[in-house]
């Protein structure tokens, strides 16, 4: 861009880039030359392609695995993070998923600290999920939902210990076989078995 009027800002940076030394200039260009040939660099890219793939592939394997692994144990499945979830959107379309809430609401219960904190997040899950016509009632028997009661008086983090371990017992013995069976936990396996055998056929 030419300027020939007096305080022009291309004429004022036009004269400052001549008063720097010509070496400086050289190197400028130089270094401009240097990164635009980097950038432009297809193996660099290739490289970094390569990079992700391995590691995506990885991520499959282990997912592929522990999808399998679900229907080792029941255990298996709590243990996993997107076990659980799974399992979580199966029981919303059997309209239980109140029991497994329960069991998670009772896990993170056991790690609270505050006493202050554990009795009123006990209060609060017993009349969730525990007491006579709770909003989310769980399936348990009158005897547990009394001595689940009297736990509240002085609340301890195992105060919840029995009715957790009913729920837990009946979404072993009723909801999870049936989630073995789902049609959706069948394409999982199916998806995550041909993955195994299209990664041995490749080595």
């Amino acid at each position: 861009m030419s300027c020939w009027m007096p305080g022009c800002p291309a004429l004022s940076m036009c004269r400052g880039l001549a008063a720097l030394p010509i070496t400086c200039l050289e190197r400028a260009k130089d270094l401009k030359t240097r990164l635009g040939i980097l950038l432009h660099k297809p193996e660099l890219g290739h490289r970094i392609g390569t990079s992700s793939k391995l590691q995506l592939g990885s991520r499959q394997r282990d997912s592929s695995r522990e999808v399998l692994e679900w229907r080792e144990s029941f255990d298996q499945l709590l243990k996993s993070k997107s076990g659980v979830t799974a399992f979580h959107t199966f029981l919303k379309t059997e309209f239980s998923e109140e029991n497994l809430d329960f069991w998670l609401a009772c896990e993170d219960f056991k790690k609270t600290r505050s006493k202050t904190k554990l009795a009123s997040k006990a209060n609060r899950i017993f009349e969730e999920f525990v007491q006579s016509e709770a909003p989310r009632e769980v399936n348990i028997d009158h005897e547990t939902r009394e001595i689940t009661r009297k736990n509240l008086s002085g609340a301890t983090s195992a105060c919840f210990n029995e009715a957790q371990a009913k729920t837990r017992t009946l979404m072993e013995k009723d909801s999870y076989p049936r989630f073995l069976k789902s049609a959706s936990y069948q394409d999982m396996t199916k998806q995550a078995t041909s993955r195994g055998i299209n990664k041995r056929s490749h080595t």
